[in-house]
């Protein structure tokens, strides 16, 4: 998976605009380039597009200790995600959505 990702410093945001496949590789790969990304800014806002992807891996388990893994990494937990979605993978990114609300 592909994920450039472009700072807006001035207006305290980024966008990320995905690629590919979304395993769980490349998945936690994003997260960390994008954790390494805003530990050097102030941003605290993050827009990740997934309409590029052609396919989301990953089952229920790989899911549910998602979190876990990102707080291993030392993403920031006081950062604002939003994400857009096609409709064909809604029900994986609500998953894991919920899962990262839960966890805090």
């Amino acid at each position: 998976m592909e994920w450039p990702i472009k700072l807006h410093e001035d207006q305290h945001y980024a966008v990320v605009v995905t690629d590919g496949i979304a395993d769980k590789e490349g998945s936690l790969a994003m997260v960390k380039a994008i954790a390494a990304a805003l530990r050097e800014t102030k941003i605290k806002r993050v827009l990740i597009d997934y309409r590029n992807i052609s396919k989301v891996s990953g089952g229920a388990v790989d899911v549910y200790n998602r979190p876990r893994e990102f707080e291993e990494m030392g993403l920031l937990t006081n950062i604002k995600v939003a994400e857009v979605v096609n409709p064909e993978h809604k029900k994986f990114f609500d998953f894991l959505e919920t899962v990262c609300v839960n966890r805090g």
